[in-house]
């Protein structure tokens, strides 16, 4: 026996102590991989080996556990495939688990090295491409919308008294009609429901449509409602006295396939209001107006279209309002007035906060509570992980031996899903590492002894005579 394998000894086992203390010294940073070393034998010609190597070192790309942070701009992978792709000021990539971000003096997102998350970008209508670019933090205002649509669901109290003398006006075609004012909202025994609703014009000034519902008639098991518009305390109203669309008989599926009741009017005093039919069978059912039947026999009506000018009389700018009123999905049943209503118009809201989703989508949240969709986090995968070669900061590049990266959305072809607010911690297992330094400690020692005890041999043979 020669010292070489002793000394081989001693130095594989200093290189384990070295990535043991490595690991231990990173239990505590933020999306670090713990290490692991391999050994080999030395070769040799004859059958006493040369000692041992270290074979190589290699990370173990497991997933650390996730803790939330708070940090609006903090993420962390939540699964083992997928990686941070960076970028610095000269367009050199690289690649990280460590989700700590911040936003630089340009808006961007990045890490404490200052280089640049990047993710794919989204086109104007919130579609996300394939291009890849560095993540801005989204400032501004977000623009108002005009409400274009009111999706009303309620149930109709079929128990409601039906209101004497305000039948005037009933048009037996069931399109919507114009009828004398005769209605009065300051009786309330001349409506039976009220549903105040906000809508927005095109420069986002909230305003008020409300709805009164009056029913007025029963016959042969089907009922019959007038639906009055109020818009900011004023009730629409045609000039002309005419609003044109589709025939069909109240209470009876409507003969067209497709088309819808319009009506133009103006909120100032006209000598006709606008008036809306609705009409529900003995089932409940809501069959009127314009009704169409589908192959299952299941009626839908048509929604009825207001054309609202003039809103801009107070000095405002706005366009004039085209609002769509649906009322599928309402019922006449024997309980009380139910309402629960949509509308899609909003004003304009300032940036508050960014959130991330699941799937690595960055939306930008505003006061108004709106949200838009800004881009996507890109996560990168290798063939060879560990062919990837660590430069610090926990960070690696890629080489030949780990292939070229594939990009991806988190949640999608394998790769993992992403949490907001929150940090991967380190992979380091402290109990199996301390375990793993008392082995190395005694193989340390073992190896220490053999040489020791050559050395003994040696000298036992140099005090021969």
């Amino acid at each position: 026996m020669g010292f070489g394998q002793g000394l081989s000894g001693l130095n594989a086992a200093s290189q384990n102590l070295d990535v043991i203390g490595n690991n231990i010294a990173n239990s505590a940073t933020v999306g670090f991989k713990a290490s692991t070393i391999a050994f080999a034998d030395v070769y040799a010609n004859s059958r006493v080996g040369l000692g041992v190597q270290v074979a190589n070192v290699n990370q173990r790309f497991t997933t650390g556990n996730i803790s939330v942070s708070g940090n609006q701009f903090d993420m962390a992978i939540d699964g083992a495939k997928g990686l941070f792709r960076l970028v610095d000021n000269n367009g050199a990539v690289s690649y990280s688990r460590n989700g700590q971000f911040s936003a630089n003096k340009n808006l961007e997102i990045v890490n404490a090295q200052g280089q640049r998350l990047t993710g794919f970008t989204v086109t104007e209508d919130g579609m996300i491409t394939n291009q890849v670019a560095p993540i801005k933090v989204p400032v501004g205002n977000i623009a108002p919308k005009s409400t274009g649509a009111v999706d009303l669901k309620a149930n109709f109290d079929s128990r409601s008294p039906v209101i004497v003398g305000t039948s005037e006006g009933i048009v037996s075609t069931g399109t919507p009609a114009v009828v004398k004012p005769s209605f009065n909202v300051a009786q309330p025994e001349n409506h039976t429901h009220t549903l105040p609703v906000t809508v927005y014009d095109s420069l986002g000034n909230p305003h008020q449509l409300t709805q009164y519902f009056v029913k007025v008639a029963e016959n042969e098991g089907n009922s019959e409602w007038k639906v009055y518009y109020q818009f900011d305390g004023k009730f629409l109203s045609s000039p002309t006295g005419t609003v044109a669309g589709k025939s069909g008989k109240p209470g009876e599926p409507g003969m067209p396939s497709s088309g819808t009741g319009v009506a133009s009017g103006d909120y100032v005093a006209g000598e006709t209001m606008l008036v809306h039919n609705l009409s529900f069978d003995s089932a409940g059912r809501l069959i009127g107006p314009y009704a169409n039947v589908d192959e299952d026999g299941k009626a839908s009506v048509l929604p009825f279209e207001l054309s609202i000018t003039g809103i801009g009389e107070d000095g405002s700018p706005a366009a004039p309002l085209n609002v769509t009123l649906s009322y599928n999905g309402s019922t006449q049943f024997g309980g009380e007035f139910s309402p629960s209503f949509t509308q899609n118009g909003y004003a304009t809201g300032e940036y508050s906060s960014m959130s991330i989703a699941t799937d690595g989508t960055i939306v930008a949240n505003y006061t108004n509570g709106e949200s838009k969709i800004m881009g996507a986090l890109a996560l990168a995968d290798f063939n060879n992980m560990n062919g990837l070669q660590a430069i610090g900061g926990n960070a690696w590049v890629e080489t030949g031996a780990s292939g070229q990266p594939v990009l991806g959305q988190p949640g999608t072809n394998g790769f993992a899903t992403v949490k907001g607010q929150a940090v991967e911690e380190s992979n380091v297992d402290m109990s199996q590492e301390l375990v793993n330094m008392i082995i190395a400690q005694r193989t340390y020692q073992a190896n220490a002894q053999t040489i020791k005890t050559q050395d003994q041999i040696l000298q036992t043979l140099i005090t021969l005579r």
